[in-house]
């Protein structure tokens, strides 16, 4: 049997796909709700209230009573599974759900726990946004995914959103 070839394939990967600057979310959160330990960690939501969306691709209001679940696993990385709806300048309305992660060293991730404003380069927070709707002229929406870069502050969470291509 012949050896095998573990040297580089003669074929890399291909560029990532592009990112399209889509729309800026700016919500406000109410206060951190924990349920205690579970399995996983602790087990939290965050009640999201209103705000708005502003970009190329989409604008609108968020409508309040979204929520934001979390996990605070012990390794310090928040699993974040939010979900919420977008109601577009038209009247359309538009669901969103976002998944991702926020972690970063412990005394910045304690800076943003207490309410300080830190730098969003100062840790890492990233969620991949799908959206639905009935509304045919957002139909196209349907099979979008994004991705969304985030910076939380004391009382709010701001988003920078990019259609995948």
């Amino acid at each position: 049997m012949p050896a095998t070839d573990l040297s580089d394939p003669p074929n890399p990967l291909p560029p990532p796909p592009a990112l399209q600057p889509f729309t800026h979310i700016r919500c406000e959160v109410g206060a951190l709700v924990s349920l205690g330990a579970g399995h996983h960690g602790e087990r939290r939501y965050v009640p999201l209230g209103s705000g708005t969306a502003r970009g190329p691709s989409l604008n609108g209001q968020i409508v309040a009573g979204g929520v934001d679940w979390q996990v605070a696993r012990a390794d310090g990385v928040l699993e974040i599974s939010a979900h919420y709806v977008i109601e577009a300048d038209d009247g359309a309305l538009i669901e969103v759900r976002s998944e991702g992660y926020r972690h970063g060293p412990p005394e910045v991730m304690a800076r943003l726990a207490a309410g300080a404003d830190v730098p969003p380069q100062d840790y890492f927070f990233r969620t991949i946004i799908r959206l639905q709707t009935g509304a045919p002229a957002w139909a196209h929406l349907n099979g979008v995914l994004a991705l969304a870069v985030g910076h939380r502050q004391a009382a709010l969470v701001l988003l920078d959103v990019y259609r995948i291509t």
